[in-house]
């Protein structure tokens, strides 16, 4: 085993035969998305789609056989993701036909959009009527959608759909408006009233159709099980949803076990939720947070290089640096958030008292260090270092399932080492590990349709032992739908499947602790299970099987 990863990383040193290829790939894509940039325009879908299979094609004439092994290694990646983002782009147009019948029009709203792209010249006349009809069909519109009995789910996503739309008229509008006269003089009051009369049917969808007539309600748009298979299949997981949850039960076990461990320690008996609520107390005072995360930042990577646990590049310790979160911003993200600069949630002293506390609470000194490492080193921001460094055309292969995986192993890996050194800092720990637990079962059980977004509220309270503000702002960051489906999951599974590699390569195998974590940051953002590929010496294929069971407990 060591000899493959010896000669792994004297391939990565040197690139892929098809990193090139690679970044023209990115560059062309972005150029197109940047291009076609509405999402439910017809317009668009085709055109990524005639991409996509046209840059398979042109992948399928490489010579994979005379590719050396990371060439190998990139054309799996390669195809992989052009599958992925293939079959996304059809999913996501199978979803726009269920909105449909509540949206008749949006197909011309979205011809208008297409038109400026094109920089067509325009019949200023012919647009005022355009824009008059379209006032009448967004009435005959709302006229059905009353009799229409639709998923709350499905106005949601309807509302999201027209949201896109009314900001590509505004553009449309506001492009030609003060530079055409002769536009200004036909189009400007006809623009002003289907602007109007949108902005009403998008309340009456959100309010009336999909139930949220508070602006907080959380809703979301949970797909099914037939898509979360899919994704996990592109993740390269071979597990189906209803096992992740029971890998994700069998790991919340360990935790409760430990959670009565340091709650006993502690003098609270088997009262956990008692010992938790006296660790959110242990807080800094208000100004001294800062100070707090620099020494928790240090302490870390102290005991790492003590150790040699890894390899710390003198630039990456220099050149990290601090912000502090919105309040805005805390509602969303109530915890820290980290890369190159860690942004730092704590209370400012424009929020009400009650959202103070509930900060102070949620990021006390112990909470913060068990985290500090997971966004800085040798979290994110190292990761980011080295990616940056070392097969940087990898980026496009990113994935949670290795971003988010890495820093939860690291913190699983620094528990195993003593890290946390009082039964305080093991109830900070486990929050988070808890957390992790709860994400995946939260996340997984609403896209099955079985957990509603204040269900998966209640159960982080009561299960994890979050303030309320901050489950709130938990589940409305996984629901929102900037998220991917699988982004929540991939934190405690990918934590877990690297730590099934440690213990092959480095427990049972030849590879040192810091040669193993050096070697992932090296080989670039892939799915663990091509890590481990790669570092084990597998034969890499064309068609790589995904078969490995990374969680032995429950097979």
């Amino acid at each position: 085993m060591r000899a493959a990863l010896l000669l792994f990383l004297a391939g990565s040193l040197h690139g892929s035969d098809l990193a090139s290829f690679i970044e023209i790939y990115q560059q062309d894509s972005g150029a197109l998305q940047r291009r076609y940039d509405l999402g439910p325009s017809p317009e668009r879908i085709e055109r990524m789609s005639a991409f996509y299979q046209a840059t398979a094609d042109h992948l399928n004439t490489v010579d994979f056989d005379a590719l050396d092994r990371q060439g190998k290694l990139d054309w799996v990646l390669m195809s992989e993701t052009l599958a992925t983002q293939s079959r996304l782009l059809s999913e996501y147009e199978a979803r726009l036909d269920e909105v449909a019948p509540l949206l008749p029009f949006a197909v011309e709203l979205a011809g208008l959009h297409e038109a400026r792209r094109r920089m067509e010249q325009i019949d200023a006349r012919e647009t005022a009527a355009q824009l008059a009809a379209l006032i009448e069909q967004v009435d005959e519109a709302q006229e059905s959608a009353e009799a229409l009995d639709v998923q709350k789910t499905v106005a949601h996503r309807a509302n999201r759909v027209l949201e896109e739309l009314r900001e590509a008229l505004k553009q449309w509008y506001e492009f030609h408006a003060g530079y055409d006269p002769l536009f200004t003089w036909w189009n400007q009051k006809p623009y002003e009233a289907l602007a109007k009369k949108l902005e009403d049917y998008q309340t009456y969808l959100r309010e009336e159709k999909a139930g949220a007539k508070d602006p907080d309600t959380i809703i979301g748009d949970p797909i099914g099980r037939d898509p979360l298979l899919a994704d996990l299949r592109s993740e390269r997981i071979p597990y189906t949803p209803e096992e992740l949850i029971e890998i994700a039960e069998q790991e919340f076990a360990w935790c409760d076990r430990e959670m009565l461990r340091a709650s006993r320690e502690m003098g609270f008996g088997d009262d956990w939720h008692a010992a938790m609520e006296k660790v959110k107390t242990l807080h800094v005072e208000p100004g001294e947070q800062p100070a707090l995360i620099r020494r928790l930042a240090l302490e870390a990577t102290d005991f790492l290089e003590t150790r040699e646990l890894l390899t710390i590049p003198r630039l990456a310790k220099e050149t990290w640096r601090m912000s502090m979160m919105s309040p805005e911003r805390q509602k969303v993200s109530p915890f820290f958030l980290g890369g190159e600069e860690i942004i730092v949630s704590f209370p400012t002293d424009e929020m009400d008292h009650a959202d103070k506390l509930m900060s102070l609470r949620g990021n006390n000194v112990h909470f913060s260090r068990a985290t500090v490492h997971h966004e800085l080193i040798p979290g994110h921001h190292l990761q980011q270092f080295m990616t940056r460094r070392y097969q940087p055309h990898r980026r496009l292969f990113d994935t949670p399932f290795w971003t988010e995986g890495w820093s939860l192993y690291w913190e699983m890996r620094l528990w195993d080492l003593d890290f946390p050194k009082t039964p305080e800092d093991r109830v900070g720990f486990l929050f988070w590990r808890m957390h992790r637990c709860a994400r995946i079962i939260f996340s997984l059980k609403f896209h099955l349709g079985e957990m509603a977004p204040q269900e998966a509220i209640d159960f982080l309270v009561e299960r994890v032992g979050h303030e309320r503000a901050n489950a709130e702002a938990e589940v409305r960051r996984s629901f929102l739908g900037t998220y991917p489906p699988l982004y929540q999951c991939a934190y405690m599974l990918g934590a877990l499947q690297f730590r099934e590699l440690y213990r092959e390569a480095v427990v049972e195998g030849e590879i040192e602790e810091a040669e193993f974590h050096d070697a992932v940051l090296r080989l670039g953002r892939i799915p663990v299970d091509l890590v481990r590929a790669a570092i084990t010496g597998q034969p890499i294929r064309r068609e790589m099987p995904v078969e490995w069971r990374f969680y032995p407990a429950i097979d």
